[in-house]
This record gives C-alpha cells, sequence and structure tokens, in this order.
C-alpha cells in the first residue's frame, strides 16, 4: 500500500474512530489522572506564562471578575487533562475542590461558556509559545540515547523539522447555529511543526476552515524554520516554487516524490539493483520553478519508494539518511494521536469558534508538558525518548496520585520507574518479518 492511500485509508477511519471515542473512554480501567501528577511543572512553567500575557488581557479592555486570565487557563487545562467533559462538569468540580492555582469557587457553567467564547484565544497561543523555550531548555539539560538517525541530523543540522496537517473531528450540534446544520461540521484544519529530535512543538497553525489544503500554511511554515534547517514534510505540501524558496533560504527538505514526478537526470551518483541516487531537473522554466534536486529510489519488498531533497551533495546528506530521516516523519503521527486520541482533541466541550481555538493551543500545552514528563522518564530509565510509551506513562500518573495520597511516595519519576514494566512505559518490539528485499538503507529501530 502507497503512502497516499495509506493516508486515506486513515482519513476514512478516523471519523469511526472519533465516534468510538467517548465509549472507548468508558472502557478504561482508570480514570484520568488529577493535576497533582503535573502541578509542580504547571506551576513553574506554565503559569508564570500565563501571569505574563497579563497586561495583555488588560490592554484588551477585559474586565477581570472572578474569571482572570490565570482562572481560566487553569479551568481549561484541567477540564483537559482530565477529560471532565463538559464545562458542566468542570463547574461542579470547581465548587467542590481547589484546581491548580485555581481556588474553590461558586461559578455557573453560563459564566464559563461566556468567558470561553470573549477570551482572546491567542492569549493561549502566547503561553504555549513562551513555554517551548522553557521546555527545550530542560531537554537539552538531560542525557539520554538518542537514535543514530536523529544524532546524526541534529549535528548536522540547526533544526530537525517534522511539518504535517491533521483534520480535526465533528463539533457536536447541540448549540447556537450549529443546531440548524444538517450534520455535524468538522471543527478545522491544524497544521504542525514539530522538533523531530525533542518531539516538542515549534508553531501550530489553525484554521476552522476544515477543508483547508496544507499548502496555505507554507508562509508560516517557512516562516518559523531558519537557514542551516532540515524541514521533513510528505507529499501533500509538494509546491516547486517552495522547493526553491526553501534553496534560496539555506533550508534543506526531505520529502516523498510523486509518482507522475517529470524530471531529467544530470548526474548519478549511485545505481544499484536497490538503490538509485541522482541529481535531476524537475520544475516549470516558465514559471521560474525549473532546478536541480536529488532524487533517491530504494527498493523495498518488491516496490520503488522516492524521495527528494535540495541537498544536492551525497557527501553531506547520505542516501541511508534521506531514507531514515523520512521515516521519522511519523513521529508527528503520534504527536496527533496523542493530542487528539489521549488528550481528547477529538472532543470539544464548547462548539464555539473561540472555545475551538483556544482548546486547540491548551491541549498543545499539555502535549508539551507530558513530552516533558515521557522525557523525564526515558533519562532515567536510560533508554531512547522512541522506546517509552507517552499514552502509558499518562495513564500511570493516576496510580502515582493514589500512592502519594497513602505517603508512599512524593517523587513523581522515581515511583513510575521504580515500577516502569508493570506500568508498561517501555513499548513492546514489534516483530518485524524478514524479507529479501528489506532495504539496508531503514532503521528500524527508529520507527
Amino acid at each position: 500500500m502507497t503512502e497516499s492511500k495509506a493516508g486515506n485509508k486513515r482519513k476514512k477511519s478516523s471519523v469511526k474512530h472519533t465516534r468510538s471515542v467517548q465509549h472507548d473512554r468508558s472502557q478504561r480501567g482508570t480514570g484520568a489522572p488529577t493535576e497533582e501528577a503535573i502541578e509542580q511543572v504547571l506551576a513553574d512553567i506554565v503559569h508564570p506564562a500565563t501571569l505574563a500575557q497579563i497586561g495583555v488581557f488588560q490592554s484588551l479592555g477585559l474586565r477581570a471578575r472572578s474569571l482572570t486570565l490565570p482562572v481560566i487557563v487553569g479551568l481549561v487545562l484541567s477540564v483537559i487533562w482530565r477529560q471532565m467533559g463538559s464545562v458542566c462538569e468542570l463547574a461542579r468540580v470547581v465548587k467542590r475542590e481547589a484546581i491548580l492555582w485555581v481556588p474553590r469557587m461558586k461559578i455557573s457553567q453560563q459564566a464559563i461558556n461566556t468567558r470561553l467564547r470573549v477570551i482572546p484565544a491567542e492569549l493561549f497561543l502566547k503561553v504555549l509559545q513562551d513555554i517551548l523555550p522553557v521546555l527545550q531548555t530542560r531537554w537539552e539539560g538531560r542525557k539520554r540515547p538518542i537514535s543514530a538517525v536523529l544524532a546524526w541530523a541534529h549535528t548536522h543540522y540547526s533544526q530537525v523539522v517534522i511539518c504535517d496537517g491533521s483534520t480535526l473531528d465533528a463539533l457536536i450540534r447541540k448549540a447556537g447555529l450549529l443546531k440548524e446544520l444538517e450534520r455535524h461540521p468538522l471543527a478545522g484544519r491544524m497544521t504542525a511543526l514539530l522538533d523531530g529530535v525533542s518531539r516538542l512543538p515549534i508553531w501550530i497553525g489553525y484554521t476552522d476552515d476544515a477543508a483547508a489544503h496544507d499548502q496555505r500554511f507554507w508562509g508560516d511554515i517557512l516562516s518559523q524554520v531558519r537557514a542551516g534547517a532540515l524541514l521533513i514534510f510528505d507529499l501533500g505540501y509538494t509546491n516547486f516554487e517552495r522547493f526553491a524558496q526553501m534553496t534560496g533560504e539555506g533550508v534543506t527538505f526531505v520529502t516523498r516524490a510523486k509518482d507522475n514526478l517529470v524530471f531529467g537526470v544530470e548526474q548519478v551518483i549511485v545505481c544499484s539493483a536497490a538503490v538509485h541516487d541522482r541529481i535531476v531537473w524537475m520544475g516549470d522554466v516558465t514559471q521560474g520553478t525549473y532546478q536541480r534536486v536529488r532524487l533517491v529510489e530504494v527498493m523495498y519488498q518488491g516496490k520503488w519508494y522516492r524521495y527528494l531533497s535540495n541537498e544536492l551533495d551525497a557527501g553531506r546528506l547520505p542516501a541511508e539518511m534521506v531514507v531514515g530521516l523520512y521515516r521519522h516523519r511519523w513521529r508527528i503521527e503520534d504527536a496527533f494521536l496523542v493530542v487528539k486520541s489521549l488528550l481528547g482533541l477529538s472532543y470539544f466541550f464548547c462548539g464555539a469558534d473561540n472555545a475551538v481555538n483556544l482548546q486547540v493551543w491548551a491541549t498543545w500545552i499539555l502535549y508539551a508538558v507530558l513530552v516533558d514528563l515521557t522525557d523525564a522518564v526515558a533519562e532515567a530509565l536510560a533508554r531512547p525518548f522512541a522506546d517509552i510509551s507517552m499514552e502509558m506513562v499518562y495513564r500511570a500518573l493516576y496510580h502515582y496520585v493514589r500512592a502519594h495520597h497513602r505517603g508512599e511516595t512524593d517523587d513523581l519519576i522515581a515511583f513510575l520507574v521504580s515500577d516502569y514494566k508493570l506500568f508498561g512505559l517501555v513499548k513492546r518490539k514489534k516483530t518485524v518479518k524478514k524479507t529479501i528485499l528489506a532495504p539496508p538503507l531503514t532503521d528500524h529501530d527508529d520507527a
């Protein structure tokens, strides 16, 4: 099955998956962890970033009563992290207990919904942007094994950036104008830039237009990528004009080549039974996109896979690295799975456009915090990040909270590591079928 066909199959199955999200949650053996498990990280990193936005909040003329910016940020992060499912449930919880830095308060569901509709969602985006450098510094301060491909890329490029887009799932037609629609509308589309080494997000784009093409984000994408970086993306971003722009700006890219790519060969670097590495011309002379690129083709299980890069020097970017690096593009699919399925971005607790936007940024804030926590576990176990299951780290937090309440522990990482086998924190090794045509250029351990 080709990648494009596989992608279409995933998209068709996403609707069925979304419909079963709530059913799946009801079958889980344990509940979502409370904020206690990550309270210190949120208090040390997210809360200061929130306080830094109060000036912006006030400059917009927003009145600060009980639902101030820090309060609404704490409430939104809690409703997502604990998967409360509704603003109504949130109102019940906060009336009976303190949440993060939010004290117990009596607040109506209507008041919370009103604030979600009017508080500028970009304030949550600013919080996300402020915490990412802090989390990146924490990542750089840790020592844990890194896969050979990523370690090589980390030393050769200023950034290793993975780019992809994902359609958000359906809104529930139960309020406002949505009641009049015949079917549940999709919530929109997001595009993410992910640091391929640390797994932390670099930039998140969102539009409420669910039919938006990934190409519309190209300008924003390139504004976030600096010279000397490596950008990895899939076929949906194929754009000869943007390819030429990246070459001119000193950004290296790796992507898949379309089956109908028209090209002319200038130089053959390698030509063997399993690998073709050539410098080719492609594009349109009349449109100013005629350019030289590397075309790397690899035979795998009887099929040729084709990759493009604007790095023409095979010594600087060997063919095996082109293939190995592109395999890491799937890490962003893992990120979307965590964000949408584990952290609940497949379910929207408020259907207003502003609230959906706000939930997108808030969910990515929590994703970044979960990455940081998972990386700390990887360091403690001396394992690569790819070996650790973010989902099982999240689920194990429930057990930490219970043990903490019993007075058995107050060290989160030590608790998780002490029983990592029981909690299933290390992923099980997948059985790889041996085939005669298995390519020597791929790093199976990094998949």
